[in-house]
């Protein structure tokens, strides 16, 4: 079984927001597995379902973003998942300004990177060690607020690239399930450009 959770904020106001990215991916996975999302005993939205023959539960928590950990505390003990199961089947999804919009990348563990949900959740589980897929958004333009910026709806190109990162992090999620996340990691990560050797090298 994997447990899959998209970060966001509740309500109309927020709804197609740079920060609501994660609640839109499992939005696109609820619709094309036919996953119905509905009002949980916790603080949150959640649907059972599956991707192939493996079981997934999507949760969307409604506690607003800095305290997403509450959610995703309480599902991991309601369904008894083990720590060490969860750089494998606890996967959480988020948007990311230090990627360009459109772009995703997939960890297995590190820091909350400056995310206040994902800083709620490392407090709640006690363990950077657990799945994550960075949906980009892209950085916030000079001069401009941040919270703006993460709080605002993009447009043109830059929407259309919104929902080019959805799609694919929603396949993403599903080669995870499917495959692994060794496998998803190298079909979806960004490739590191070779460094050129120093001009006048003959290496």
């Amino acid at each position: 079984m994997f447990l899959i959770f998209g970060l966001g904020n509740p309500g109309r106001k927020y709804a197609g927001s740079r920060h609501n990215m994660g609640f839109e991916v499992v939005d696109k996975i609820a619709n094309d597995h036919e996953i119905r999302i509905k009002e949980s005993k916790f603080a949150a939205f959640a649907g059972e379902g599956f991707i192939g023959s493996q079981k997934i539960v999507l949760v969307k928590p409604t506690t607003y973003m800095n305290l997403s950990g509450e959610a995703v505390r309480d599902f991991v003990r309601y369904y008894k998942m083990a720590e060490e199961d969860f750089a494998r089947r606890l996967i959480v999804i988020y948007d990311e300004i230090n990627l360009a919009a459109g772009r995703i990348r997939i960890r297995q563990r590190g820091s909350a990177g400056g995310h206040n949900g994902m800083k709620s959740i490392l407090y709640q589980l006690e363990t950077e060690d657990f799945l994550r897929i960075r949906v980009g958004v892209g950085g916030k333009p000079d001069g401009g607020n941040l919270s703006a910026h993460v709080l605002g709806r993009a447009a043109g190109e830059e929407a259309d690239s919104m929902v080019h990162g959805i799609i694919t992090a929603a396949r993403a999620v599903e080669d995870i399930v499917r495959h692994g996340a060794e496998y998803a990691m190298n079909m979806h990560n960004p490739v590191a450009k070779p460094e050129m050797p120093p001009e006048g090298s003959t290496t």
